[in-house]
């Protein structure tokens, strides 16, 4: 009996080690077939830009087709979803606009899926801080000016953004917290919708994104205050910090990552990691990325523990803002 007990361990012993070793070989061999990564957005929008020009060099760097799948709805919730849900073996990931997807959707949504547990963080990708502007005709000529005119004249100006819980609204409410101002909140299909009735004079403000304001900023066509960042941007190198300019850490911005569903193996998260590091010191890649405004994040912020405490820090920043205004999903 007691060979027999010995024999039934041995082999319990040698048969749950099976997944395991399954496992690590799959992760070793990984990847072996095309990736999907979806971008829970139509074509031709900043995730959907900034993912295929990642990819591109990505492809080299795993040897293996990386298929970009646009997955639009819900605020991108559709396509974050099925990632959640998906394999957890690196085939199908998720780049999006994170800031939204995997921050402020959390505090606004009743979601099927938990935007921190049922994710495992990649890499971050790209920043795109927002940018302060407004009207040509606005008679502030700068931003301690503006907040000035904005205590004087409650709810007479207007600011476009593309709904509740976008970053536009989302910052437009830090905004009027910490400046003690108040606006009239006009919502857009989309940001270049409102950007036009900017430059048209048709609305008063946007926080929007340097890819959507530099070019009419470069033009003379509307007023830049300043940039909601620590630095200036390389794209708007004039514009000064909203430390400069007289309202420290006023910080916003809509920002870029990757992610796996939960449960990834951590050598297959490893390799992706390394895949995006590798496009992102391309010069290519990142002269592409700065020429339409988006910011690449020094090294030791690139990591996944990296993201994963960004995720965290802005969950808590953000959360109780959005709560205090009560702003709900549309």
């Amino acid at each position: 009996m007691k060979l027999a007990r010995r024999q039934f361990l041995q082999l319990t012993a040698g048969a749950s080690a099976f997944p395991a070793i399954a496992r690590t070989a799959n992760a070793q061999a990984y990847p072996s077939r095309p990736i999907t990564i979806v971008v829970p957005s139509g074509a031709g929008g900043p995730s959907d830009v900034v993912a295929r020009i990642v990819t591109e060099r990505m492809r080299g760097s795993l040897g293996q087709a990386v298929i970009i799948d646009n997955v639009p709805g819900a605020n991108g919730t559709l396509g974050i979803g099925r990632v959640a849900r998906a394999a957890p073996n690196g085939y199908t990931l998720a780049l999006s606009v994170s800031s939204s997807t995997h921050v402020f959707n959390g505090a606004i949504y009743a979601l099927p899926y938990d935007v921190i547990n049922d994710f495992e963080p990649i890499a971050l990708v790209a920043d795109s801080p927002l940018l302060i502007i407004a009207k040509k005709a606005m008679p502030a000529t700068d931003l301690k000016e503006l907040i000035t005119w904005l205590r004087a004249n409650p709810d007479k100006a207007s600011q476009g953004n593309t709904g509740q819980g976008s970053p536009a609204h989302v910052a437009g409410i830090f905004f009027q917290k910490q400046t003690g101002t108040h606006f009239q909140f006009v919502t857009y299909r989309s940001v270049g919708q409102a950007m036009q009735d900017v430059i048209a004079g048709h609305i008063d403000l946007m926080f929007t994104a340097p890819s959507i304001s530099f070019a009419p900023v470069r033009a003379g066509s509307i007023k830049a205050y300043a940039v909601m960042a620590k630095n200036r941007l390389a794209s708007v190198p004039d514009v000064l910090t909203v430390d400069e300019a007289g309202l420290p850490g006023l910080y916003a911005s809509t920002w870029f990552a990757l992610w796996a569903p939960k449960g990834t193996p951590q050598e297959v998260i490893g390799k992706l990691n390394a895949a995006v590091l590798d496009g992102l010191t391309d010069p290519g890649t990142r002269s592409r990325l700065s020429d339409l405004g988006y910011e690449i994040v020094p090294r030791e912020q690139q990591t996944p523990e990296a993201l994963a405490a960004q995720q965290k820090a802005e969950i808590e920043k953000w959360w109780p803002i959005m709560k205090a205004a009560n702003i709900k999903g549309e």
